[in-house]
């Protein structure tokens, strides 16, 4: 293993990017803060969007009474930006990347970052990110059922897995030792989402190692509605075209899917139209078959999870599957049509 020898080791630096999460930032402040490590040994930066809630005044007052809790300026209020102000003011030779919505589960995390990084002597750490915080709605477990499924996300991705070893950062990188960033620079400030993905990427391009284990998971709130869903899925549609657009040679079938399924939707309508398919009914009868697969393929899959974990979810979860595909094909689409 690599021998990485710091003046500091033990230091750690948590980032956390924030804008408006007044409902949250508490609750996972103090998660933190409770954490079973020395205080004199960590620092939170809360890189704040210029939040326009109460989330600045939370924060503020949490750093009176905890030293470690420091409030800084995003003037850039993306997350990317926000990651940025953490890292570049921060002192610690580990940096842990924690959002300002989600739930820790142990008061070990922190003991668990620096033993990872001491013992794997990688230089980025993953993490699983599974949507299971605690006191959920039954839609929000259902959102984290379909989530959590191959057909709700990608069959490659670390963040719903249990999996510990050297593997890929790019899905679930969020620890990184301090000189990751002079080798490979900081995050690219122009993605609104996909950021992390696309930083990640040009970690695991420059050779560096990466070390993903479940001792650093950290559970997140899924969506609360169909129309917070599809609007968080077109962000990452948006942020996965951007990617693309940075790093074709990392272009594949299964991130062209979601952007397939819309288009096919768009020409559902005019395929009732034989003028539109000259010569022959063939294309309309291939366009309806696959989307007819679809359907069965949703069905059979909300059936098989439903088996698992309650009918109850059942009517939910073909029309989460229809929500998540179309938010992310939606997204990469619109962002393919502009600059």
């Amino acid at each position: 293993m690599a021998n990485h020898i710091t003046s500091e080791p033990d230091f750690l630096s948590i980032v956390m990017p924030v804008r408006n999460e007044e409902r949250f930032i508490r609750e996972t402040l103090m998660q933190l803060v409770g954490q079973d490590y020395p205080a004199d040994k960590y620092e939170i930066l809360v890189s704040d969007g210029m939040s326009d809630d109460a989330t600045r005044e939370i924060v503020t007052a949490m750093a009176r009474q905890y030293p470690q809790i420091r409030l800084l300026d995003n003037p850039g209020r993306r997350s990317g930006a926000g990651r940025n102000v953490g890292f570049r003011n921060s002192r610690g030779n580990y940096l842990l990347v924690i959002d300002g919505h989600c739930f820790i589960p142990t008061d070990q995390l922190f003991r668990n970052v620096v033993d990872c990084f001491q013992t794997s002597g990688a230089d980025c750490l993953g993490r699983p990110q599974p949507l299971d915080a605690p006191g959920l709605s039954l839609f929000q477990k259902g959102v984290a059922i379909a989530r959590g499924s191959r057909l709700g996300h990608g069959g490659d991705s670390l963040i719903f897995g249990e999996y510990e070893g050297y593997a890929s950062p790019v899905s679930n990188g969020a620890a990184y030792r301090r000189d990751v960033f002079a080798q490979v620079g900081y995050v690219d400030e122009r993605f609104d989402a996909a950021e992390d993905v696309e930083f990640n990427y040009r970690v695991e391009q420059a050779g560096l190692r990466a070390y993903t284990s479940p001792r650093l998971t950290v559970r997140y709130h899924p969506r609360e509605s169909f129309t917070g869903l599809f609007r968080q899925m077109e962000r990452y549609g948006k942020g996965r075209c951007r990617f693309i657009r940075k790093h074709r040679e990392a272009l594949t079938i299964n991130q062209l899917v979601p952007a397939g399924f819309v288009c096919g939707l768009l020409l559902l309508p005019a395929s009732f139209f034989k003028p539109l398919f000259p010569g022959s009914w063939l294309p309309v009868f291939v366009l309806w078959g696959l989307y007819g697969i679809y359907a069965l393929l949703i069905l059979a899959e909300s059936v098989r999870l439903s088996m698992r974990n309650g009918w109850n979810y059942f009517p939910l979860l073909p029309l989460l599957f229809m929500t998540i595909h179309a938010g992310l094909g939606w997204g990469f689409v619109k962002q393919s049509l502009s600059r």
